[in-house]
């Protein structure tokens, strides 16, 4: 069980992670998950993205191993959010953004489980992160580690929930995409992944494709900013 599942959504954040993993396991699967997001344009940036890497970083092309995309339209179903339904974004009266989606990494870490488990992996990779985020209380350290205890009790194994990006901002985000595969690794995530709440593929700005308005674009442009002013 030395291989790893990596949560690939077709964003920054799990891009990273996927390379962040290609460099340390010998198998690395993905998986994704479509639950009725207004941004679902998203998962398009996927096959791209595995195209690029088998042909831009031949000593990972071995390694990538089974893709799936489950369906979770449920979750989007039952959730009144800004990510899963037409509406503004703004603060809801719990103090969190409204595209807080109550339940979602839970559930995609749970599934992402039962897969590894089948597929003998023992590591899953997630982009979670509780430095530059959003608030999302599914995202905080204390959140995963709670869940991977929850996990390997409730299937009696040894499952290890790795999360590459929880201490760092979206600058060293940048910054660890450089030091894993070079300006090559940067520019395909710059130029091929969206993280874009609205889905805005048209938009092009230095720091990739977004609408520049959303919190997940402003948190990108601000790090990828940061980082390039240190590249001089």
């Amino acid at each position: 069980m030395s291989g790893a599942l990596v949560l690939f959504s077709g964003g920054q954040d799990s891009a990273t992670c996927l390379a962040w993993a290609l460099d340390r396991f010998d198998r690395v699967e993905t998986i994704g998950f479509d639950y009725g997001q207004r941004h679902k344009v998203e998962l398009d940036a996927r096959q791209t993205v595995f195209s690029a890497l088998k042909a831009q970083f031949p000593q990972w092309a071995s390694k990538l191993g089974e893709d799936r995309i489950l369906d979770l339209s449920a979750l989007g179903a039952i959730s009144a959010t800004a990510l899963t339904q037409d509406m503004a974004i703004t603060t809801a009266a719990s103090g969190l953004p409204n595209t807080f989606v109550p339940g979602r990494n839970l559930l995609f870490l749970t599934f992402a489980a039962a897969v590894a488990y089948r597929r003998g992996l023992k590591h899953i990779v997630t982009g979670v992160c509780e430095t530059d985020y959003s608030g999302y209380p599914d995202c905080r350290d204390d959140t995963i580690k709670s869940l991977q205890v929850t996990l390997n009790l409730g299937m009696e194994t040894r499952l290890v929930l790795e999360t590459p990006l929880m201490w760092i901002d979206k600058a060293q985000t940048w910054e660890l995409a450089d030091e894993l595969g070079g300006a090559d690794l940067v520019e395909l995530i710059r130029a091929e992944t969206l993280t874009c709440y609205n889905g805005d593929v048209r938009t092009q700005n230095l720091w990739g494709r977004g609408c520049g308005q959303c919190p997940a674009c402003e948190l990108r442009q601000s790090g990828f900013e940061r980082w390039r002013s240190t590249q001089s």
